[in-house]
């Protein structure tokens, strides 16, 4: 219900207030019925409980005729900007239901801006072309802070996460692989061991992280010293490297698919080193629906 002016008496049906302007844009009782799918007996009470709600007469009565008293003509203004604004909240709710509008809030690692999400993305802005997706990229433990206390919708986040207040679901699995220059002497094997990598210059991710402690496991299990030549924080740089035939690096090998071009070949690495990511959202609270619409068209085109 909503209440218009400070005198009315009672709180007032929006029915009758568009019965009221129905009325006095088409003239008459029985058009107005007709408009509002109603009975013309049911036109005629919502117009009467209306009149008595606000404490004055609406109309002058003349052989059947009705014409508006001048209090009449004062509330008809304010009642059609009134429903003007409820038409609008109307037509906002209607496109908010069916993502005609909306802001997504997403967070991802560098990697998935250029390798994973431009698909993705693509994907679902055709399916739902006038929302606004705002995507930004921070390292591990800042993207899950964000995530979890809703400075954005959801995001991706390599498992494990050791976070309660986080909700995953994994949606990428891959392995690991070395990419080096198509003449590296390695690069005519098609798996290469850890073990092959004994006084190979190398280009390593991640010092201190994860990952970085398993590489230098599965070396350290082979007998092999790493020679580091340079550590980086993004695959695309480590790519980058190695296309200029600086050393072999070792890296995500779904991810580094979009970056084995200008020369470089990628390999499979052994020991098998696997990789997590998952779709998170904050935990305990509702998911976004647009979050919730991201998420189901990334699980109808698996990455």
């Amino acid at each position: 219900m909503s209440t218009i002016g400070q005198d009315a008496r009672h709180p007032i049906r929006l029915r009758a207030l568009r019965i009221f302007s129905a009325i006095v844009r088409l003239g008459s009782v029985t058009a107005a019925a007709r408009q509002n799918a109603v009975s013309q007996p049911a036109a005629s009470r919502l117009l009467g409980q209306l009149e008595s709600d606000v404490g004055f007469e609406l109309f002058h009565r003349d052989r059947g005729r009705l014409f508006l008293t001048a209090d009449g003509l004062l509330l008809h203004q304010e009642v059609e900007r009134a429903l003007d604004n409820v038409e609008r909240v109307q037509s906002l709710a209607r496109d908010i239901s069916s993502f005609r509008v909306g802001h997504l809030r997403l967070v991802a690692p560098p990697s998935f801006l250029e390798a994973i999400l431009p698909d993705l993305i693509t994907r679902f802005l055709e399916q739902y072309p006038q929302v606004h997706l705002s995507i930004d990229s921070h390292g591990v433990e800042v993207a899950k802070a964000m995530i979890a206390s809703r400075a954005v919708d959801a995001g991706f986040v390599k498992l494990p996460h050791n976070r309660a207040d986080l909700y995953a679901e994994t949606v990428l699995e891959s392995g690991t692989a070395c990419v080096l220059h198509h003449s590296h002497p390695l690069a005519a094997r098609a798996t290469i061991d850890a073990a092959d990598l004994r006084g190979v210059p190398l280009i390593l991710l991640g010092q201190g992280q994860r990952f970085r402690g398993q590489v230098e496991g599965a070396l350290a299990d082979a007998g092999v010293v790493p020679r580091v030549k340079v550590e980086t924080h993004t695959i695309a740089s480590a790519c980058a490297l190695a296309a200029r035939g600086v050393g072999v690096a070792i890296v995500n090998e779904t991810l580094a698919t979009a970056y084995v071009r200008d020369g470089t070949v990628l390999r499979r690495f052994t020991p098998g080193i696997r990789h997590e990511y998952a779709f998170a959202t904050s935990a305990g609270t509702e998911h976004n629906r647009l979050a919730e619409a991201f998420l189901a068209v990334l699980r109808a085109s698996p990455l």
